[in-house]
């Protein structure tokens, strides 16, 4: 019996979440794996019954936990609350205290689906390849930052970024160990032309990289990588980044592939892992059925072989929703005519059918 902890979120997490839960079950019917999963509150919804985006309660809970499986945060409704008690605050605090330091996101063009990319067929074709995000570290996390006011009673807004050797050392040795999975090539990206921190981070990563000479490094400046993320995305295996960087460069990347709705991620570190979709809670879509969820039902599959081993169970969820796009069923974000338009619901139903069959 494997243990997770399930926060739905807000907004459209709660059915994308649903159509995931309804994935697991099905993988209980065909595989000998049982899952025990318990719903937790995060974001809005922790707000709205506790006050607090994220409970110490809730988060000793996930600690216990084999996997935390998470929907989206966030939402208009608490936009107006003091940036400590925002929804997002929730999730930041999940990832630090379940130490997920690295974040995991694929990005990956099914064929089906090249013609939605705003790029060029030729350029997004076959694109397939993995950005880690340091994640509970950099500017995010410094501990000076605010806003004061001057004695001109002009105001100044300042954030800190920071590194330590540990902190760029781990995450790098994990980008390594991804890529000796897949096309031994790691591509640091940094701003070390203008950034101390950014110099310490460079020379730390090539510092790892002695530990891996089957893996190639190469190493961009972040306006570099973000051109070439347009111009040549298929000469990227695995991006290493810092927080900052990893956020800019992982959302622009979604859109390679058209739809954000399409890419799952995983965060994590030396315990229990974090999975959750890209997307946002998405507000003006929430309750009409409209979500895709694909996003989360393959961050289940991420889930399957980075938590529990059972990468051949991931396989066949990735089988299942490229078969489904295959029979062309398409949620409304990644409709073309031609295709069939189909709700958050019938989605899961289609991608459970498939793997009954697979």
């Amino acid at each position: 019996m494997h243990k997770i902890a399930v926060f739905p979120g807000d907004g459209i997490g709660l059915e994308v979440t649903a159509q995931a839960m309804k994935v697991l079950r099905k993988i209980e019917e065909i595989s000998a794996l049982r899952f025990e999963t318990e719903e937790l509150l995060a974001g809005g919804a922790s707000i709205d019954k506790y006050g607090v985006p994220l409970t110490t309660e809730n988060l000793e809970k996930a600690q216990k936990t084999e996997a935390v499986f998470l929907g989206a945060v966030g939402g208009p409704k608490w936009d107006n609350l003091p940036s400590e008690k925002r929804p997002e605050k929730g999730l930041l605090a999940l990832r630090k205290g379940l130490n997920a330091y690295a974040n995991v996101r694929p990005v990956k063009m099914f064929p089906q689906l090249v013609f939605r990319s705003p790029i060029k067929e030729e350029i997004v074709k076959g694109l397939d390849f993995v950005i880690l995000r340091e994640l509970v570290s950099g500017i995010y996390f410094g501990s000076l930052r605010g806003i004061e006011r001057l004695p001109d009673g002009a105001e100044r807004g300042f954030n800190t970024m920071s590194y330590t050797t540990f902190e760029i050392e781990r995450v790098a040795r994990k980008a390594f160990e991804f890529a000796r999975k897949r096309r031994k090539k790691v591509t640091s990206v940094d701003k070390a032309n203008v950034l101390e921190v950014s110099q310490l981070w460079r020379k730390v990563v090539t510092t790892v990289a002695k530990d891996y000479p089957d893996v190639e490094l190469s190493h961009r400046y972040v306006d570099d990588c973000a051109m070439q993320l347009i111009r040549d995305p298929r000469q990227f295996d695995v991006i290493v980044t810092g927080n900052l960087f990893g956020d800019i460069l992982s959302d622009e990347s979604a859109m390679l592939t058209g739809s954000i709705g399409m890419l799952p991620s995983a965060s994590v570190g030396d315990k229990v892992a974090m999975f959750e979709p890209v997307h946002g809670s998405a507000p003006d879509i929430a309750g009409r059925d409209m979500a895709n969820p694909l996003a989360t039902i393959l961050s289940l599959a991420m889930m399957m072989e980075y938590s529990f081993d059972q990468a051949v169970l991931a396989r066949r969820i990735e089988k299942a929703v490229e078969a489904v796009l295959a029979d062309g069923y398409r949620t409304v974000d990644i409709y073309t005519e031609g295709t069939t338009k189909v709700g958050c619901d019938k989605m899961g139903d289609l991608v459970v059918q498939k793997l009954t069959v697979a």
